[in-house]
C-alpha cells in the first residue's frame, strides 16, 4: 500500500488559473454549465455564446447542447453541439487599455504599457471605421487609449477611449 505524499492532478480542486504562464489559454467547462453571454471555444476559435439550447435525446439518451457563437476577433458565426457532460474549452479573455503613441506607415501602432514600455507588435484593426477613428484622433493630437482584446494567443484593438484631462 503506497501512500501518496504528493497529490495527483486528479486530486486538485480544479483551480486552473494558478500558473499564469500564458500557455493555458482555456479553462474547462461542462457543456451543460455554459450560458449565453459566456465565452466558449467553437471549432478552435474563441467565441461569445449568443444562443444555446439543450435537448434531451430520449429515455436513455444524454442531453445535448447546441451552441451558436460569434468569433470575438472575426465576427463570424460558428455553431457546435456536444453532450451536456462533455468537457469544452472556455477561453481566457482579457481586456487591456494601452495609450497610443505612434502609427507607422505600415499600419503598426506603438502603444505604451502601464509600466512605460513601448510595444509595436499590433496593427490597426481590420474594422475600417475604427481604424479611421484611430488615425483621426492621432492626427488631431488627442491623447487616447486603445482597448486590446486578448484570447488564445491573439490580440486585436477593439475600441478607443479618449483620456479625460484633469485641470
Amino acid at each position: 500500500q503506497a501512500t501518496h505524499a504528493h497529490p495527483r492532478m486528479s486530486d486538485s480542486d480544479g483551480d486552473y488559473n494558478d500558473g499564469d504562464s500564458g500557455a493555458a489559454n482555456c479553462t474547462p467547462i461542462d457543456a451543460g454549465s455554459a450560458r449565453k453571454g459566456q465565452f466558449l471555444m467553437i471549432k478552435g476559435r474563441p467565441c461569445k455564446i449568443v444562443d444555446m439550447s439543450k435537448a434531451k435525446v430520449g429515455k436513455h439518451g444524454a442531453a445535448k447542447c447546441q451552441f451558436t457563437g460569434i468569433d470575438i476577433f472575426t465576427g463570424k458565426k460558428l455553431e457546435c453541439s456536444a453532450p451536456a457532460s462533455a468537457n469544452l474549452g472556455q477561453p481566457i479573455v482579457e481586456r487591456v487599455e494601452l495609450q497610443l503613441v505612434d502609427i507607422d506607415d505600415g499600419g503598426f501602432v506603438s502603444l505604451m504599457t502601464a509600466g512605460g514600455e513601448i510595444r509595436s507588435d499590433l496593427t490597426l484593426p481590420s474594422d475600417e471605421a475604427l481604424a479611421t477613428k484611430i488615425r483621426e484622433l492621432f492626427d488631431e493630437g488627442t491623447d487616447f487609449y486603445c482597448t486590446i482584446l486578448k484570447a488564445t494567443g491573439e490580440e486585436q484593438i477593439i475600441d478607443v477611449k479618449t483620456m479625460s484631462t484633469v485641470t
